[in-house]
């Protein structure tokens, strides 16, 4: 009984595909050439965006004489309370920086002042970098009073401490302003403009 039903079955499952007998595994199936891709060139013909380069006007701010009083009296603010706090390595700096501000206006007298106070504290901190600058600004304003030995002097003195250090930048800087140094010394020295001093007698108001 079990044979035959094992028969019916198998007949069953061959009478599935009318065409078994025609299937072949290895059989070479003909393959069909693939379908060329759509070329478009379309992109190509579209105008190449150009990215505008404005021209840069860097603006020029005229430093007019109320906003260097400003500039000023900030400074010296945030210097005395440097000195008030002992913060003396900061007032250094503010002092140099008031020095710069006065050099620019050409008031040298006040510029020499502030330089002689932000050279002694650059020193009593070790601060041996800002010791050089010190000397070559100091340099400069001794050279508009037309004091060039002095000003020579303080040159070498920077140049020592920078080739001592090792500060070939500071070199070669030392070594720039001296060739300057001897360049003008046959020229005249500049106007010197000093700190204004109130008049002894006020003037008439006007009405």
């Amino acid at each position: 009984m079990r044979i035959i039903l094992l028969v019916f079955l198998c007949s069953l499952s061959l009478s599935a595909s009318a065409q078994w007998y025609k299937y072949n595994p290895f059989r070479k199936h003909e393959r069909f050439p693939q379908i060329a891709l759509l070329k478009d060139h379309s992109i190509k013909r579209l105008p190449v965006a150009q990215i505008a380069k404005p021209k840069i006007m860097y603006a020029q701010i005229e430093r007019t004489p109320y906003a260097l009083f400003l500039m000023e009296a900030s400074v010296m603010k945030t210097a005395q309370h440097n000195m008030r706090f002992r913060v003396y390595n900061s007032a250094s700096y503010n002092f140099s920086d008031l020095a710069q501000m006065y050099l620019k206006q050409n008031r040298l007298s006040e510029a020499k002042w502030y330089l002689l106070q932000s050279l002694q504290i650059s020193r009593q901190q070790n601060d041996n970098r800002h010791t050089i600058t010190n000397l070559i600004n100091l340099a400069a304003v001794k050279t508009g009073y037309g004091d060039f030995p002095q000003a020579k002097q303080d040159l070498i003195e920077a140049r020592n401490i920078a080739s001592s250090m090792g500060l070939t930048m500071d070199v070669a800087a030392v070594d720039k302003q001296m060739r300057y140094l001897e360049e003008n010394k046959t020229r005249l020295k500049t106007e010197i403009r000093y700190a204004e001093t109130p008049d002894t007698d006020p003037k008439a108001a006007i009405k």
